[in-house]
């Protein structure tokens, strides 16, 4: 994603108001992989998963807690995960989707039933 954290950098350098306040997280596989290609990140909060989902969720959860959302643990985010995973696999199967199917939805098909999950509004 090296455009969308390009245009991130160009918002918070020279952008105005809340632009200009921009916070970054930058998640990468391996540690310092980053300067083989791109020296100028060094500085910044750069967060190593080693590939795995769970160290991702991790990383996140603690670098957002610092801007005052609620603090819930990483186990507990990760179950939730899982149970809204198999909700939504079991409602696309009964919809008739294959495993194919499945694999290849929408972003925003997947952000739409994230979002009537959330809510309590499962059909």
């Amino acid at each position: 994603m090296p455009f969308e954290l390009g245009l991130d950098f160009g918002c918070r350098n020279y952008g105005a108001g809340p632009l200009s306040e921009k916070v970054i997280l930058i998640l990468e596989e391996q540690p310092y992989r980053f300067q083989v290609a791109i020296s100028d990140l060094a500085g910044n909060d750069i967060e190593a998963h080693g590939g795995e989902y769970e160290e991702a969720v991790t990383k996140v959860r603690n670098w957002i807690t610092r801007f005052g959302f609620e603090r819930v643990s990483p186990a507990r985010i990760l179950a939730d995960y899982e149970e809204f995973q198999t909700w939504h696999y079991e409602r696309q199967r009964e919809e008739g989707y294959s495993e194919e199917d499945i694999q290849k939805y929408l972003t925003w098909e997947l952000l739409d039933a994230m979002g009537k999950w959330t809510e309590g509004t499962r059909e």
